[in-house]
Order: C-alpha cells, then sequence, then structure tokens
C-alpha cells in the first residue's frame, strides 16, 4: 500500500496528510477551499520538523503531496482512504456517496469522526469504518477504531505500520473512549468558570503541573495503583471509593453555554495565549510532544512503546563513500540551544549512538552486553566543523581506525544532507569484562569482525584524527 486520499484538508485531514507523507505514502487530498495548499503546507512544515525528530532510525523518503481536483480524482486508485469533513451527517453520507463510486474493489472509507458511530455513517451503504486520531495527528499515536470487524483488523494494520497504536473498540459507542473522557474534563472546566472558581489559565495549571504529566506515561488505572501504595488497586479504592458518592464534581450536569460563559472563557483565553500565533502555539505544542515522548521512548512507557515498535520496521544500515552508516537520524529540538543550534553535549549524544551502531555491526549487540561483556569509551575528541539546527537529518559514518586486542579506535564523521561535513568525533574504547570492570580481549567472533573492519580501512585519510585541542589536524 503506497497512495492515501484525504478527502477534507483542515487541522485533522492535514495531519493524516503529514502523517502519511512522512511515512514514505504518495497523498492526493480533496479540499474544495482555496487555501487548502496554504494550510497543509504549514502544517507539514510543522510535522517535518518534529515527527523525524522522534526516532533514532531515518523515516522512508517522503511521498509526494498532490491536491485533486474532485472527490472522484483523489479517491482513484487509492489504497486508503481518509474522510475528514466537518461534523455532519448528512454531509458525510454525500460525500461518501462520491467515494464509493471511484473506490477499487475491496476498499473501504476510513472516518476520522470524532463522534458518530460506524453504524451511523455507514447507514447510507457505504462500507465505513472509525478511525479516530488525536490533533496533532502526526505526532501523537492514538486511532480509536470501530465498525465491522474485519474492516477494522484492515485498519488496525494500515495504522500501526505509519507508527501509531490502534484502540478496537469492543462495543459501538458515541465519542469512543477518549473523547468521553475529554468531555467529562471539559465540563467540570465549565461548571468551575462558570461558577467562578477558577480562571482558564488555573484550570490548564491544574491539568499540565500535575496529573496531565502522570498521565501521560501510566494512564489512569496504574496512577491509580500506586497510589495505593504497597497494596495495590484495592486499597486505593477502599481508601477513596467512598469519595464518588460525595457531591465533587458536576459531570451529570451541562452548564448553559450563554453568552456570559462564552465571554468569560474568550477573555481568560486571549489573556492567557493571545500573545502567540496559532502557529506559534502549534511549534510550541509540537517542541513540547517531542521531549515529552523522547522521554517516554527511553523507557518504552505509553506512546514511547509505539515509538519504539515503529522505529524497529526502519531502515538502518548501509553504506557512505565505502564507510557503513552507524545512525541517520534528525534533530530533535531537545539536541539545540537558545540559538536553534544543535549544542555540544548533543554531538556527544551522537558520536556514542553511532559507537553503538558499529558495535552491533561486529557483533557486541545488546545479547553480547547482556551476557557481560562490551567496550567502555576512555577518549573522546569532537571537532566542530559546520552549524547544525532543528530538524536536519544527520548522516554517521564510522571508521575503524584500530581494532587489535583490547583496543577498538573509531571515528565518526557526521555529515548534513547536502554533504558537508559537519563535526568529526574521534573515539577510543577499551573492551571490558562486565563482572570484573576489567578491560578483556573480546570474544574470538567480535575480535574477528572488528579486524576485518580496521584492514578494509586502513589507508583511508581520516583528516582530524590523532591530533589535540586546538590543532587542525
Amino acid at each position: 500500500m503506497s497512495r492515501a486520499a484525504i478527502i477534507g484538508g483542515g487541522v485533522i485531514g492535514g495531519g493524516w496528510a503529514a502523517r502519511f507523507l512522512l511515512n514514505g505514502w504518495d497523498v492526493a487530498v480533496f479540499d474544495p477551499d482555496p487555501e487548502a495548499a496554504r494550510k497543509i503546507g504549514e502544517v507539514l512544515d510543522n510535522a517535518r520538523a518534529s515527527l523525524p525528530a522522534l526516532y533514532d532510525r531515518p523515516l522512508p523518503p517522503e511521498g509526494t503531496l498532490t491536491f485533486s481536483a474532485s472527490v472522484t480524482e483523489a479517491v482513484t486508485g487509492a489504497d486508503w482512504v481518509q474522510e475528514s469533513v466537518s461534523e455532519r451527517l448528512e454531509l458525510k453520507h454525500r460525500v461518501y456517496a462520491e467515494i464509493a463510486d471511484a473506490l477499487p474493489e475491496r476498499g473501504f472509507i476510513a472516518s476520522s469522526t470524532s463522534g458518530f458511530k460506524a453504524s451511523d455513517l455507514a447507514s447510507g451503504g457505504a462500507p465505513v469504518v472509525v478511525v479516530h486520531p488525536f490533533n496533532p495527528v502526526y505526532l501523537l499515536p492514538l486511532v480509536e477504531i470501530s465498525g465491522d470487524a474485519a474492516l477494522c483488523g484492515r485498519a488496525a494494520g494500515v495504522v500501526t505500520a505509519i507508527g501509531m497504536h490502534p484502540l478496537v473498540l469492543r462495543k459501538e459507542i458515541d465519542a469512543f473512549i477518549g473523547n468521553r473522557f475529554q468531555e467529562a474534563v471539559w465540563r467540570e472546566a465549565l461548571w468551575m468558570l462558570k461558577d467562578g472558581i477558577a480562571t482558564t489559565t488555573e484550570i490548564d495549571d491544574a491539568i499540565r503541573m500535575s496529573f496531565g504529566l502522570r498521565w501521560a506515561q501510566m494512564g489512569l488505572f496504574e496512577t491509580y495503583r500506586i497510589a495505593g501504595g504497597e497494596a495495590g488497586m484495592q486499597s486505593y479504592i477502599e481508601q477513596f471509593g467512598p469519595t464518588l458518592s460525595w457531591p465533587w464534581t458536576k459531570l451529570t450536569d451541562v452548564p448553559d453555554l450563554d453568552a456570559a460563559l462564552i465571554e468569560t472563557i474568550s477573555s481568560q483565553s486571549d489573556a492567557q495565549s493571545g500573545h502567540r500565533t496559532i502557529r506559534e502555539l502549534e511549534r510550541l505544542r509540537d517542541d513540547n510532544l517531542v521531549a515529552i515522548l523522547r522521554g517516554l521512548r527511553r523507557t518504552g512507557s505509553g506512546a514511547g512503546g509505539v515509538l519504539l515498535g515503529h522505529e524497529k520496521t526502519l531502515a538502518e544500515g548501509g553504506e557512505l563513500d565505502g564507510l557503513p552508516i552507524t545512525l541517520r537520524q534528525a534533530v530533535p529540538v531537545t539536541w539545540t540551544d537558545y540559538n536553534g543550534h544543535m549544542n555540544e553535549a548533543a554531538y556527544l549524544e551522537l558520536g556514542t549512538w553511532a559507537t553503538d551502531g558499529l558495535m552491533k555491526r561486529v557483533g557486541a549487540d545488546e545479547a553480547y552486553v547482556a551476557a557481560g561483556k562490551s567496550f567502555f569509551t576512555v577518549d573522546t575528541r569532537i571537532r566542530y566543523l559546520d552549524e547544525v539546527h532543528r530538524g536536519t537529518v544527520l548522516t554517521v559514518t564510522t571508521q575503524v581506525l584500530e581494532g587489535v586486542g583490547k583496543k577498538m579506535r573509531l571515528f565518526h564523521r557526521v555529515t548534513k544532507p547536502d554533504g558537508t561535513l559537519a563535526a568529526t568525533l574521534e573515539t577510543l574504547l577499551l573492551h571490558t569484562d562486565l563482572t570484573t570492570r576489567r578491560a578483556c580481549p573480546p570474544e574470538p567472533q567480535v575480535a574477528e569482525a572488528l579486524e576485518d573492519l580496521a584492514a578494509a580501512h586502513a589507508g583511508r585519510p581520516a583528516e582530524g584524527a590523532g591530533g589535540a585541542v586546538g590543532q587542525r589536524n
């Protein structure tokens, strides 16, 4: 599968376009809005600066984006059709009738609806399954899927392949799972505003400074399990279960969104965030999400586990100029300083992962380390040769300068997409027995592979290797 049709190019449709494009799919968009190309272009700019930065391997080459003059033109030849038009059932049914005429055999429609059940969407006869994402679609992994079981299974396979996490609903329900939670919090927030208990800023602070951070990694039930202490969930329920009968919330009532409440919300929101444009807020949101998600991927918690699983399907390795590629990675915002440049510490981290890439090539991989042997770094020299900015995809090649006995001396070249050499790193490592913490010869298969690479790389120039700080060579 390689071609997606996006019907409706608003915030969600544009996010879907970016998610598919950056995962190597060609994308055809239909949207009658004359500004659709500009709007989707701006969404793509944000996605290109953020999604690749989540991974330590490169995403596939970007697909081709086209804008179609009709629904039929966009859908013809598509392997996946994503409908993201306005939340009006009669409009969706009209659009489905147009899509159905151009669907390939066994094709179906994936709807981004945030509330309609699949049975309602498919009542006109079109094959429709709910595939509901969360904004920004190109960063947040969850997709709620509902409808015909066979279609749900097919849809789940596709969204998994583009780095998302399918949650197939056990039963049809309006607004699905995630939006029902959001509505409950939203409803309670509106009451607090209406009753003068808190402002929009204070409500947002209560979320982002406390349980929002916990939910990002553990969700609801794991969080409460910890709150129960050593006795676990049963203890938590025994302690706090009775509060469910106390009148803490107003979740069964809906406040009247009259002119006064709307003005309160709007004026407080303007005071809170009005000094930033929507695009500035989107970039801030994306930068924060990249930092949080990269933190989660280190432990595999929550959405971090989805990233790691998807990353394993991405290509790695290869050669450049006759040297092994040991790392290719987009520079995340977490690697940049106040000038927007890649900072010094990030170069060292980049070299660390490139060294790991070389170690895997010679057999000193995770299993080798788990068995009690590894290489420890004892010296590193970095030369900074050209500026690097966030989002730049860097390619690292590694030359083995020495691979005899206990020593492994490597020379990493960090190259920008235009071929410019951004930095070099020379690093010396000693093979170590992790049980004794003393240097020792590597296992025969690792020693042989390392010696073979050293022999293959012998005689190649390595400008900058062997020098001292401040020297040109």
